[in-house]
């Protein structure tokens, strides 16, 4: 059964997106990414080149696959400095597809500044690109973000690069229901556990980045996630049971052979 990924125009067979940071070189960033099968690499376009032929250039490590970048803001703190980023990135290389994240405590928790996400997402959608938007674990405002342009949300399920996995089971179900377009888990992951769990209460698709590079073998870590999403999406698709306080026979008690009686 074709089960297709759509974020705006744009269509995936994997529902993995992973990142390139805190790997020790762009070649293991590409053997990563190969092994986990996913068809997005984000990337932090103030801290990695993409843009720059006369420099090494992760884009070059990906020309040979059917790995698209995403180029994100990481890094921008005002809706300002993210909509110059994605104008520089899209005339420097032509990329319209982005993940548009606006940081507002970048001391402590990296949590998203959410106001000036939307303010930066609705100027972006009216320039065309097709918008992947970091946010907060609130529904109302992933509906805003919806309503501002935004191809897909963002939700964090704990804070980025903590690894403390999906603290926030209901407000990603929350946020699942308020919106029509994919919902993305971003952040918090940090094992293939995590990973099935968030496909598994229906989130559309998930970003993992520090679980991967950080792990003592990445390559395996890849595969592991790979794996993971896939388990939890067929999981979610297939339907769990319901959930009750007490036991519940898996066979039937009727017909039971008797013992002890003539």
């Amino acid at each position: 059964m074709s089960d297709i990924l759509k974020i705006g125009k744009y269509e995936f067979t994997s529902r993995l997106i992973v990142g390139s940071g805190k790997y020790p070189d762009f070649q293991t960033t590409r053997d990563a990414t190969l092994a986990s099968e996913a068809e997005m690499i984000t990337v932090a376009v103030r801290r990695v080149n993409i843009t720059n032929p006369n420099e090494e250039n992760l884009m070059d490590y990906f020309k040979d696959t059917n790995v698209k970048i995403l180029p994100n803001s990481a890094g921008c703190t005002t809706a300002e400095e993210a909509i110059t980023t994605f104008r520089l990135v899209k005339e420097a290389v032509g990329i319209d597809l982005i993940k548009l994240e606006v940081i507002g405590d970048t001391a402590k928790t990296l949590y998203p500044d959410v106001m000036e996400t939307l303010k930066a997402c609705e100027v972006l959608a009216k320039e065309g690109f097709t918008i992947m938007a970091y946010t907060n674990d609130d529904p109302i405002m992933a509906k805003r973000m919806e309503d501002a342009g935004a191809a897909a949300v963002m939700p964090l399920a704990a804070p980025i690069g903590s690894g403390l996995g999906i603290q926030n089971r209901y407000n990603v179900l929350f946020v699942k229901e308020a919106v029509k377009v994919p919902v993305v888990v971003d952040a918090g992951i940090g094992c293939a556990s995590d990973a099935a769990i968030a496909m598994e209460i229906g989130a559309d698709a998930v970003l993992t980045n520090t679980a991967i590079a950080g792990a003592k073998n990445p390559i395996l870590m890849a595969e592991a996630m790979k794996e993971a999403v896939r388990a939890g999406r067929k999981s979610y698709l297939a339907g769990r049971i319901a959930k009750k306080p007490f036991a519940t026979a898996s066979s039937p008690i009727e017909g039971l052979i008797e013992f002890g009686r003539d």
